[in-house]
């Protein structure tokens, strides 16, 4: 086996460059499905993106032609019955379900094949960029069992009742077309490009001020899970303590000096 090639279980990379924080999945020979090992490695590639002080953004990606065929469901299986999740508990949950949640913005990048859990680790970041030629489908009801890493709920909150219970229900596959339209990506593009608009997206993000990124985003979060007026309630006090940084401060002289920000995350 090459130095660089996945074992033949598969293998999560993960890498910081700069301050995007790339995470990659990485078994192309077996359609970057998921085996026990990889399940692990990717909670605990989410735990070193969200304790890295430098990291700002999250790059999630799988090398090859496909994003992922979902579970190795014969060898998941059993990990399931046994802790009944797919992650293990006290690592940072890459669904975002079950706390500990990462604070940081995730940009998610997907082709070809994205099967159940690939569509749920996708809806759980924060912006997706598909390439024209995905394949999407949710077909656990194919195999006796339901999704539980998210999709019943983030399908039916993005692209409504009737629309999440056509693919959940049916299994049924669908295009990246069909997936704009439901609002579950956010961009399609041309296939192989979908890494490199992803990357422009968190570099972007990157260059903002990391408090107010992560401020915003975790005012979203909270709107979503206890309604607007929580949100809301804390409006000012979240604003108090973003004005009483040294990023505000050099907010407002970048924007007296016609510049773009430089900011430092305090």
């Amino acid at each position: 086996m090459a130095q660089d090639e996945a074992p033949a279980d598969g293998r999560i990379t993960r890498r910081r460059d700069g301050h995007v924080f790339l995470i990659g999945i990485d078994r192309p020979k077996k359609l970057n499905g998921f085996s026990p090992k990889m399940l692990v490695e990717i909670a605990e590639a989410f735990t070193e993106f969200e304790r890295d002080a430098e990291a700002r953004v999250g790059l999630l990606y799988a090398e090859g032609k496909n994003f992922t065929a979902g579970l190795e469901l014969d060898k998941v299986a059993p990990v399931m019955r046994e802790r009944g999740s797919v992650t293990p508990s006290g690592l940072v949950d890459p669904l975002s379900l079950r706390p500990p949640i990462r604070s940081k913005p995730l940009v998610c990048a997907v082709q070809g094949i994205c099967f159940t859990l690939g569509i749920e680790l996708m809806l759980a970041a924060d912006i997706v960029i598909a390439a024209d030629d995905c394949r999407f489908a949710q077909i656990e009801v194919k195999r006796g069992i339901m999704p539980t890493g998210g999709a019943t709920i983030r399908i039916v909150e993005r692209a409504g009742w009737g629309n999440a219970q056509r693919y959940l229900l049916t299994g049924d596959e669908f295009n990246a077309a069909e997936a704009y339209r439901l609002g579950l990506v956010q961009e399609v593009v041309t296939a192989g490009s979908e890494k490199t608009r992803a990357r422009a997206i968190a570099e972007t993000i990157a260059a903002q001020a990391p408090l107010a990124v992560q401020a915003s985003l975790k005012s979203s979060r909270l709107s979503v899970d206890q309604g607007p007026h929580a949100a809301i309630r804390d409006f000012n006090a979240e604003q108090h303590k973003l004005m009483a940084t040294d990023d505000a401060k050099e907010g407002v002289r970048s924007f007296v000096e016609r510049r773009a920000g430089k900011f430092q995350g305090r």
